[in-house]
């Protein structure tokens, strides 16, 4: 934590406050049965409170695994405030819709929820497009270096999340996912169901950079080629559930 700005701290302790009211929220939902669509009330703010954790706390350990000082910029800090903000306001108002048993999405029963929920989508683009700006950041900072296998990973990440996971949140945002119990854990269906292209779009910020450090670390001279290939077969499996997702 030392090696770390101001700025990194902020978004890690802002990620483990993330962590502390899902644990709190799980515990709640034992008490608290209320369903909406045949699922727990308060599954939904769950999954964005993890979502967040893991967002934040990759945001910081991508500007340590490229050899920049980018965490320790004053742009960073916009990146920082421009997660903070969209994010914060995407838990805090899907956490109060599941306190009053009403939903957050595809909530158009008055001119206010219609809003919020216009709104909603403009915080989710914001989310995503820090990841780009960071991109950018990075790339600037690197000026004219070679890049390696990790570094490709990290920009491509970046880069990725935020293309896919717009395309994916529009689509997602006008074609509401069917009720129910789905797969366990996360609760999609295989079918007409475009959550899970959505996740592979906002992931790809942990799964492409991931796969470009490994890459490099185990396939030597062949790591940008097999890193490239992950990354079509990643891409690939985005198209695949995208198309799945409108399949009824």
């Amino acid at each position: 934590m030392t090696s770390l700005s101001t700025t990194q701290k902020f978004l890690f302790y802002y990620s483990l406050s993330m962590v502390i009211a899902l644990a709190l929220t799980f515990l709640w939902s034992w008490f608290d049965l209320r369903t909406l669509r045949d699922v727990g009330i308060w599954a939904k703010p769950m999954k964005f409170m993890a979502a967040t954790a893991v967002f934040c706390i990759t945001t910081v350990w991508l500007t340590t695994l490229v050899n920049t000082t980018v965490g320790f910029s004053e742009a960073f800090k916009g990146v920082a405030g421009l997660i903070f903000v969209t994010s914060f306001f995407e838990v805090a108002y899907i956490s109060l819709q599941a306190a009053r048993g009403e939903p957050s999405h595809y909530n158009t029963n008055d001119a206010f929820h219609i809003f919020m929920f216009a709104l909603m989508g403009v915080m989710a683009v914001g989310l995503t497009a820090s990841q780009a700006w960071l991109a950018w950041l990075i790339w600037s900072d690197l000026g004219d270096a070679k890049l390696s296998a990790t570094t490709l990973g990290v920009l491509l990440g970046l880069g990725l999340t935020f293309v896919l996971a717009t395309v994916s949140g529009f689509q997602l945002g006008g074609h509401q996912p069917p009720s129910g119990i789905g797969l366990p854990m996360v609760g999609w269906h295989w079918k007409n169901d475009l959550r899970p292209a959505h996740f592979l779009g906002v992931h790809a910020q942990q799964f492409i950079p991931l796969a470009g450090l490994l890459a490099e670390r185990l396939l030597g001279a062949n790591a940008v080629a097999g890193f490239s290939a992950f990354t079509g077969l990643y891409l690939a499996a985005w198209g695949g559930l995208t198309w799945l997702g409108f399949v009824t």
